[in-house]
């Protein structure tokens, strides 16, 4: 459960990352490509299976794995910041469903797959209220 719990959270990151831009597209009547290419992008990326490997890792080269990761992450904190400072819309969405997404993104392993039980826990209670 642990790797889907962590692939149900991110899944669901996406969704709300998608549905803020195109909350965003709406308000501004603008239509964010590049931004929508970028999320969709990380989504894929954040949610790809890696391939099985012959060998294993050392310390160094899982050093610079975690560099290449981390500098995925100082890149889309640029692009968010550089969006909330053109735009005051951006900011104000993003800070009203902060609720929603900090857990996921400051969350550890262990928390992300708490997270993704409850919200599972709570569809299915939700589906046994209403099958149809």
């Amino acid at each position: 459960m642990g790797e889907q719990g962590d692939a149900a959270a991110d899944t669901q990151l996406f969704k709300v990352l998608g549905n803020l831009l195109q909350q965003v597209e709406a308000l501004t009547n603008q239509e964010e490509v590049e931004l929508r290419a970028k999320i969709e992008a990380l989504g894929l990326e954040v949610t790809k299976v890696p391939s099985k490997s012959s060998k294993t890792l050392n310390e160094l080269e899982i050093a610079k794995e975690l560099d290449k990761l981390s500098a995925k992450l100082d890149h889309v904190d640029d692009m968010i910041s550089s969006t909330m400072a053109e735009d005051p819309q951006v900011k104000t969405l993003l800070s009203s469903t902060a609720d929603l997404w900090m857990p996921v993104i400051t969350a550890t392993s262990d928390k992300r797959r708490n997270l993704a039980a409850s919200i599972e826990d709570g569809s299915s209670k939700s589906q046994e209220k209403n099958p149809n």
